[in-house]
Order: C-alpha cells, then structure tokens, then sequence
C-alpha cells in the first residue's frame, strides 16, 4: 500500500508492506496549497510512479487533501470516534491504475459549542497510540491540538494557535524588537512557563516580553525564550489544569507528544514544569503518519 500524509505546505509519502512495515519514504514541499486544480493525481505519480508501477494498487491519503483546498472534500466525522470508524469513513478518489482514498478529518465541540476541527493528525493519533489506556495526547505545532485517547477511540481534543502566535508576534508586532534568534535558552524558557501561572492573563504578560529586555537588561535571545515558553506556558497549564480537574493527579498527567522531536522536547519541558509528565514519540521521519496509515489501511475493504 502506498500512503500519504498531504499536509497543507509538504507532502509525505510511505510505502508500506503487507504487514504494516516500512518499505521506502519520500517527501516533498508539494502541500494541498501548491497544487493546481485537477493537479492531485499528477502529483501523487511524481511522487510514487516507480511504486505503481512495480505494483501498488491500494493508495490511502490522510491530511488536508480532503479538505476543501485539496482534492476531494471529505466530510469531517464527529467525535468520539472510533478509529475503525475513521477507517470506514475513507472515500475514494479518481485515479486510473489503483484503489485511491482520502480518510476524513475529525470534528468536535469545545465546553462552549464552538466547532474544533483536524485533518491529518487524527492518522498520526492512531499510529502512536496502541493501548486501551486513556491517554492525553498533544501534536504542538502551528496550530497545536490535545486529544483524549481511550480504548481505540479519540473522544474529543482542542487546538491552540500557539505555533502561528510566536511566529506573529515575533515578527509583526513591537515584540519583534526585543527578541532574536540564539542558542538555547532554558532558563528564560522556564521563566516564561512561570510567568503563564501567575495572574494578569495573556496579553498582560506578553508586554513584559518586551519590558523585561528595555528595563531588566535581558537579552534578546533569552527574551525570544522567554516568548515561546509564555506562550507554551499558557497551553500546557490550561490542559494540565483541564487534566487534573478531571481527577487525575499531577504524577498521573502523562502526555503522549507526537512531532518534531525538539518541539516536543519544549512542551515535554513545559509540562513537567506544570506538574504533569510526558512522553516523546518522534515523527520527525513521519513514524506515527506512518504506521497510522497502515493500520487504517488494514482495516478498508478495498477494491484490489
């Protein structure tokens, strides 16, 4: 089977054996919003045409080439969702020459009623969750997401701009003249964590990003730390605090984290500074997409 994680600026793709393992992986910067329309099929033979043509006949796309930018509008499925259901809700695409389906995303409705949606980290979810224990995982990212895992079904989850947010104001905004890329910064890092738990709220606390540098002396570099771990901060709290209101202890909030291993590395630190515990699994070579992929794809009735 061939899988594909099309995400909206980069394009990964798997071939995966009869039994779940990994035969070959490619990627490319060809995401949902640099092809042309009509173009979906053209570019899923430049990534993978030496595969059909040895034989592949199965293609399962996750990620937003179901969305309606990408190449066929998938309908999300409602939370809780199990993942078979997820597997059954894949609908095919044309494509001459193999069995080719997009799985849908994942919807849900926050404390308030407002709508939450996700495509593609859904597959990633499946891929490194393989137990029935109820787990709280996170994908951080520009648009982070946290979801409640339990017994072979996502219960829900929530997003955070928080990625996008640093990448604002760090550039757009009178921040952007306090802060500057260095090495690491653990120390600010952990300060702003802090600061996330103290009274005052967000945009408070962002101001002092910048008057800590034009009256406390702090550097640039430490400031662009201090930025990022605020920000974390002020996510990481708010679901470890949702988390241990819920009726688990602070030792028992274990987080799965699934991404780049240095972003994951951050938030890993944010929470234990938060009073939970976390777990890594890195996919960065898109081992959680991966193996997501597979074991959907084994679930699908499929054609050839």
């Amino acid at each position: 089977m061939i899988g594909l994680d099309w995400g909206t600026t980069r394009l990964r793709a798997f071939r995966i054996a009869e039994d779940g393992g990994l035969r070959d992986a490619r990627r490319a910067d060809r995401g949902v919003l640099s092809v042309a329309p009509g173009g979906f099929a053209d570019v899923l033979r430049e990534i993978a045409d030496d595969w059909l043509e040895a034989g592949e006949r199965r293609v399962l796309i996750a990620g937003m080439a179901g969305s309606r930018q990408g190449w066929l509008d998938v309908p999300y499925l409602d939370c809780p969702a199990e993942f078979g259901a997820i597997a059954a809700a894949a609908q095919p695409v044309a494509f001459e020459g193999a069995d080719a389906r997009i799985l849908p995303g994942l919807a849900t409705r926050d404390e308030a009623g407002v709508p939450e949606v996700m495509r593609g980290e859904e597959t990633q979810i499946v891929g490194a969750v393989d137990d029935a224990a109820r787990r709280l995982v996170c994908l951080p990212g520009s648009h982070s997401k946290w979801a409640v895992v339990e017994a072979g079904r996502i219960e829900g989850f929530r997003s955070y701009m928080t990625g996008e947010a640093f990448a604002a104001l760090g550039g757009a905004t009178i921040l952007a003249q306090t802060i500057e890329a260095g090495g690491p910064e653990p120390d600010a890092f952990a300060d702003g964590v802090a600061r996330a738990r103290q009274p005052g709220g967000l945009l408070h606390h962002l101001f002092g990003v910048r008057t800590r540098v034009l009256r406390d002396g702090v550097s640039k570099s430490a400031s662009r730390a201090y930025l990022s771990g605020l920000l974390i901060g002020h996510e990481v709290g708010h679901e470890i605090g949702r988390a241990i209101g819920r009726g688990r202890t602070a030792d028992a909030t274990e987080v799965t984290l699934i991404g780049d291993p240095a972003l994951c590395g951050l938030y890993r630190d944010a929470i234990t500074l938060s009073g939970g515990a976390a777990r890594v699994h890195d996919d960065v070579a898109g081992d959680a997409a991966c193996l997501g992929l597979a074991r959907l794809g084994a679930q699908i009735s499929w054609q050839h």
